[in-house]
């Protein structure tokens, strides 16, 4: 499966936004030295000569931009949303399971609640869309806000990962 996720970073210019974001990346994906991989594999917008992800998957979209631009407003929306949609099943899956079944049912992971429980309380990987510069799930909008206004010169790197 393959999904977009988005890397905020502090950066002067958009080489060195790129560069944070692939650093992000290869943490996730397990390149990095002491980091566990969460996702398979990673291809940042910049790398258009990738066929079946990245442009070819999703279309045109900047390889990093400002926070504070009309492209890196779009991408901030864009990984919002994404956000929202991953978190919002599970804990409608959570509420449900936990209301309706019994212990026993909920330790055999009937109606996959314990998947969702695992999915909510996840720091990193498919159900987290949004990372910081270390490759630090950002799953809520206080700490995206504090990120956003904490940096002098913050922009978001999109990424096409496999999982």
């Amino acid at each position: 499966m393959h999904m977009v996720i988005y890397a905020f970073v502090e950066a002067s210019t958009r080489d060195e936004a790129l560069a944070a974001g692939k650093s992000a990346f290869d943490r996730l994906v397990g390149v990095a030295l002491h980091t566990d991989a969460v996702l398979d594999d990673s291809v940042t917008f910049d790398e258009t000569d990738v066929t079946g992800a990245g442009h070819a998957r999703w279309g045109e979209r900047p390889a990093a931009a400002p926070s504070k631009s009309n492209a890196g407003e779009e991408l901030l929306e864009a990984g919002w949303e994404a956000t929202i949609e991953a978190f919002e099943p599970n804990l409608a899956a959570v509420r449900e399971g936990l209301n309706e079944l019994d212990d026993e049912a909920i330790m055999r992971d009937e109606d996959l609640v314990r998947h969702a429980c695992h999915n909510l309380g996840a720091y990193r990987g498919p159900s987290v869309v949004l990372y910081d510069e270390h490759g630090q799930g950002i799953r809520d909008r206080e700490r995206l806000n504090r990120i956003l206004g904490g940096a002098e010169s913050c922009w978001i790197v999109p990424a096409d990962v496999h999982y």
